[in-house]
């Protein structure tokens, strides 16, 4: 058993407000209990929630540790009781419920996937938010399969990114919107067939035109109610809408219930955060059998942007705000 320090260095969100709020302090080491691993931190990924935990909303259940991070890889030093399938110094990446960007982070056991073979921390961490993310709501809610049309709003944010490069490995024919032909251009290097530029193009005629009028089977938005109705218009009969975001607002004022009832569209919507960790250990289940090889192979490892160090969090996240990045920020510990 690794000797461990009394004290970590770990970034602690002072007042809800801007990144200027994230602040490092020291704190005792967390200690795992029944069924967590104790983890040294290498990584940390930054994400969106993170972005709206500093604003103050992102409503967290009880219990969950207030620290930011939701993501990280590093080496297990110490096991909870009854903690069975890991050892100390296993290399591991998982799923936090809260308290990542630290030196020592505690990892439901259940949420912790050993890392890909012969993937580096950086990458490890930039795993487990949106691999967890999009395979529970684009396989397991939206039941995407092979030969099926996704739409992917924002195919060059963390989410988008990974829902193409998961797309492709799985084989769906995605689409994606995006700022820009650089951002375009990097899209379809992720996997999409091509790219929808937001700015100067309506996304539903060219959908349209894709698909010879018939619409998508599937679409991934992070945007919200902005683009809620024409979602609804982009989808062909029995289509999935997927909502995981509400960067375009959370609140549509009144729209027309006719397109699902006529094309007979299913609506959902999600957060991690809030899923039990039953549940989140059933998607690590799947992502170890189905996924996991793809990535010890070398296909569909994240691209990771920039890398910044743990007491640079603030700069991390004004990139996230700025959305100049393409794919994932990950702080290194």
């Amino acid at each position: 058993m690794p000797s461990l320090p009394a004290l970590m260095t770990e970034i602690t969100i002072t007042q809800p407000g801007g990144p200027e709020v994230l602040q490092a302090r020291q704190a005792p080491l967390p200690e795992p209990g029944p069924g967590q691993l104790l983890v040294k931190v290498e990584a940390a990924g930054v994400n969106r929630p993170d972005v709206l935990q500093r604003r103050g909303l992102y409503p967290m259940p009880p219990g969950v540790n207030p620290t930011p991070g939701l993501e990280v890889a590093g080496e297990v030093v110490a096991l909870g009781e009854g903690v069975q399938g890991f050892s100390v110094g296993n290399p591991v990446c998982g799923l936090t419920d809260g308290g990542g960007y630290a030196q020592y982070a505690v990892l439901p056991a259940s949420q912790a996937l050993l890392r890909p073979r012969g993937m580096d921390a950086i990458h490890a961490a930039a795993i487990p938010e949106t691999f967890f993310t999009v395979w529970a709501n684009l396989f397991m809610m939206g039941r995407a399969k092979a030969g099926e049309t996704l739409l992917v709003h924002g195919g060059t944010s963390g989410i988008g990114s990974t829902a193409l490069m998961l797309a492709k490995e799985m084989g769906l024919h995605a689409v994606s919107t995006d700022g820009g032909p650089e951002k375009g251009a990097a899209a379809v290097q992720l996997g999409a067939e091509f790219s929808i530029d937001y700015r100067t193009q309506a996304f539903v005629p060219e959908l349209m035109r894709w698909t010879s009028g018939r619409g998508v089977d599937l679409i991934l938005d992070i945007m919200g109610a902005g683009y809620f109705e024409q979602n609804l218009g982009a989808l062909a009969k029995d289509g999935r809408l997927l909502l995981i975001g509400f960067m375009a607002g959370d609140t549509v004022d009144k729209f027309s219930l006719l397109p699902i009832m006529l094309k007979r569209l299913t609506v959902t919507g999600s957060t991690m955060r809030a899923r039990t960790t039953e549940e989140k250990a059933a998607i690590a289940r799947e992502l170890h059998a189905l996924v996991w090889p793809a990535l010890s192979a070398g296909r569909c490892v994240p691209h990771v942007h920039q890398v910044f160090d743990l007491d640079q969090a603030a700069d991390a996240h004004r990139l996230m705000e700025s959305r100049g990045h393409i794919g994932k920020i990950v702080l290194k510990v």
